[in-house]
């Protein structure tokens, strides 16, 4: 009898301990907010859900080219007549007021999203309004994919450009390291071709010129194959991590794809990491549409329970490298690894918001920016959801180029509560951080929210003065604006 207990016992026990991260996740699910947020006529927002602001007019584009440039013309006309600033936007994941500047005019991009291949040069011409998502769809009936981008496809051509996005492209610079040419309308309604070789000044001022230069129009890229891909990972310690880097990743011919993650449950905090890369293997990758579904939801919501939860967050680390295992040698197309949308990690949380920092970081100071992050994240009020880690290259295209030589890209997730504590925390804990990357000779990224002064802007990137001197040079009456031009120039 004793035994027959002790049997069912056990069988309880595992069933409770089975149990106990369905129920966490489902928790999750059921404490959601299915209430959208909407916008009131008049008024336009970002990412960072921080930045509701009233314009005077928000202009939706044609989407064919003749119909653009003579509705643009209009719009300049009608800001220069009414003394009215423009911002550009796209898909508006920016996080600090980029696109978009109180009582002016809003230009949504997102209708102009036209697209045609040079099949014999691999070079896709798109409209800057498209998402990397179309791009990829429509590059996928070639054969063929983007060059570099970023970790998601929901993010605008037009708005990665001109904040210079990075990509998980293994060992390559930002993405204006892919781009051609890019025609550009300037303040006087004049249509420019931007490259290399034609106006290269304004080639270089727009790649991460948020916005500021003019309207980017037609962009031509470099594309590469669409190939078969397969998925590797190392578990290793963060300090054998550039070792292992330069091992399994730098060192492999084969390698195209390569992220890092640090664990950031408060057991073994920053002191356990993944280098997951995957390898170019002998197959034909499978069309988009004929790939199998991945169950999205059940992703977000993993990611979701782990908010304001150390249970969540440890959950989290078990389940990723234990699927890491699982789909170890599992192949993929590229484009269906580049093509993961946002969605993956939406917020509904309407009391709260998900916001990002990036740090730059040189090789010989990895180690060391770890080291000097972990205690102020540790006392930090704020949530910190994920640290994301990728390879950069320098950047001798763009002129706000914020790797300047080879670096690691240190990408941080936070939650925020929408407070003004915890907007005040968030301000302090910035600083703290951008402090300790100009520390380790690193920059910050800009297009997050705009918790640095001037001055501390300045020591990362000492060529700011010159180029907003270039912007008052290419735009003399600074018809081109936004929240950002307006806090550091």
């Amino acid at each position: 009898m004793q035994k027959k207990y002790f049997w069912l016992s056990g069988i309880l026990i595992a069933l409770i301990f089975i149990s106990i991260p369905f129920i966490h996740v489902l928790n999750t699910k059921w404490n959601e907010s299915e209430h959208n947020i909407t916008i009131s006529t008049g008024y336009t927002n970002d990412a960072s859900q921080l930045n509701l602001t009233k314009v005077d007019t928000i202009i939706k584009v044609p989407t064919q080219k003749a119909d653009i440039e003579n509705q643009l013309r209009q719009v300049l006309k009608y800001a220069h007549e009414n003394d009215l600033k423009i911002s550009i936007a796209g898909a508006q994941h920016s996080m600090g007021g980029h696109t978009m500047y109180p009582g002016g005019i809003v230009v949504n991009m997102l209708p102009y999203k036209h697209m045609s291949l040079d099949t014999i040069n691999n070079v896709l011409t798109i409209g800057s309004g498209a998402l990397w998502e179309d791009a990829i769809k429509f590059l996928d009936n070639y054969g063929k994919s983007i060059a570099v981008m970023q970790a998601f496809s929901s993010f605008s051509v037009g708005g990665s450009i001109s904040v210079n996005g990075h990509g998980w492209q293994k060992d390559l610079p930002p993405i204006s390291s892919s781009v051609l040419s890019f025609t550009l309308m300037n303040y006087k309604g004049d249509i420019l071709r931007c490259s290399r070789t034609e106006n290269p000044e304004l080639f270089r001022l727009v790649l991460g010129g948020y916005g500021l230069f003019g309207i980017i129009l037609d962009v031509k890229l470099k594309v590469v194959d669409n190939s078969a891909l397969q998925f590797k990972y190392v578990r290793l310690s963060p300090e054998k991590y550039v070792e292992h880097y330069k091992k399994f990743v730098s060192a492999n011919p084969n390698v195209d794809l390569v992220f890092g993650r640090l664990r950031i449950s408060d057991k073994q905090f920053l002191e356990e990491a993944t280098l997951n890369f995957f390898e170019k293997v002998n197959a034909t990758p499978l069309p988009i549409q004929q790939q199998h579904e991945k169950n999205t939801e059940s992703k977000r919501l993993v990611f979701r329970s782990s908010v304001s939860s150390e249970y969540g967050k440890r959950l989290r680390w078990d389940l990723e490298t234990g699927m890491n295992k699982v789909s170890k040698n599992n192949v993929y197309s590229r484009n269906e690894l580049l093509n993961d949308h946002v969605s993956l990690i939406e917020n509904k949380d309407t009391s709260s918001t998900d916001l990002l920092h990036e740090y730059f970081i040189p090789e010989r100071n990895f180690k060391q920016f770890i080291n000097e992050i972990k205690p102020i994240l540790n006392t930090s009020k704020l949530d910190l959801l994920n640290i994301t880690i990728r390879g950069v290259h320098k950047d001798n295209d763009s002129y706000m180029n914020y790797a300047r030589e080879n670096v690691f890209g240190f990408v941080l997730l936070f939650n925020q509560k929408k407070t003004k504590e915890q907007e005040d925390a968030m301000g302090i804990l910035t600083k703290r951080l951008v402090d300790v990357a100009i520390r380790n000779d690193g920059t910050f990224y800009l297009p997050y929210r705009l918790h640095i002064d001037k001055e501390t802007m300045r020591k990362a990137y000492p060529q700011t003065d010159a180029f907003f001197e270039l912007k008052r040079k290419y735009d003399p009456k600074e018809m081109f604006s936004n929240k950002f031009y307006e806090h550091y120039k």
